[in-house]
């Protein structure tokens, strides 16, 4: 164990992502928002599929275009330390995904404090579970879903794979193990405690994992990357199809548009994960 994570200051920092870019993430938030606009408006939707009771229990779902074979769905859980964002400024994902082929599901779900992390995870498993329900209807294969999630929900999409049957799980610059958060100032609206963070930790769960691309970027702190690399090898050692990298140039925020791009690695990653 690194013996800074004993001092809450180092955890402060390390957990912080944006520390690692000089603290100025809002122009990538900016992004967010600009380029999922362009998506609602470009690509066939069908917004505030409601999935539950809450008033963010919301799904936006970008139908596959219209083909004779039944393709995969690409779910994206959205990320904002499970306290910040919304499903509405991440479609972002829908072009290329569209482009592609295949259908696209962007869950909403209730912020911290409202809700806590366990009731996060059982929202977003609600939601997964209201598409297979109805992947007839909307026109894909439920056995071909692929979850991605960005930060936070990196781990909600990882969480999930260990309730939900899924082909993979796409978790990029996440945090698997929570307990580090006590402490800082991420934790207020979290409240977390030593024993339900205990219950929360990925590292240590034994249910069922999925085939995985972990992925991080180089511009990170190195707790994030830790993070990221053990989670990987805990993939491998349970014998968990698992690929994981460090994608250059990319920090915390804009790791997440690799994934917009047919061009990248994490991209062509993501579709191997639908054919294994």
């Amino acid at each position: 164990m690194n013996p800074a994570l004993s001092d809450p200051a180092w955890r402060e920092r390390e957990y912080s992502p944006s520390s690692a870019i000089g603290g100025n993430y809002a122009p990538h938030i900016a992004r967010y928002v600009q380029d999922s606009a362009t998506a609602r408006e470009s690509i066939p939707l069908q917004a505030d599929r409601r999935y539950g009771d809450a008033p963010r229990a919301l799904i936006d779902f970008f139908p596959a275009p219209k083909q004779q074979s039944v393709t995969g769905l690409l779910v994206f859980i959205h990320g904002g330390y499970w306290q910040e964002l919304s499903k509405n400024e991440s479609c972002f994902l829908a072009p290329a995904w569209h482009e592609a082929g295949f259908a696209h599901a962007v869950i909403g779900y209730t912020l911290a404090p409202s809700a806590t992390l366990p009731q996060i995870v059982d929202e977003c498993v609600a939601a997964l579970n209201w598409l297979k329900a109805r992947a007839t209807s909307l026109g894909f294969d439920q056995d071909r879903i692929v979850v991605a999630g960005s930060s936070a929900g990196a781990y909600l999409a990882a969480a999930c794979a260990t309730r939900v049957s899924l082909k993979g799980i796409v978790p990029i610059s996440g945090i698997y193990d929570v307990a580090p958060l006590i402490g800082t100032s991420i934790n207020v609206a979290l409240r977390l405690n030593p024993v339900n963070a205990a219950a929360l930790n990925l590292m240590t769960t034994t249910s069922q994992l999925a085939p995985s691309v972990v992925a991080y970027g180089e511009i990170e702190t190195s707790e994030f990357k830790r993070q990221s690399r053990s989670f990987a090898a805990l993939l491998n050692d349970r014998g968990v199809n698992c690929e994981c990298f460090e994608i250059p140039q990319r920090n915390h925020f804009d790791v997440v548009h690799e994934l917009a791009d047919n061009g990248t690695r994490l991209f062509a990653a993501t579709f191997q994960l639908f054919n294994r």
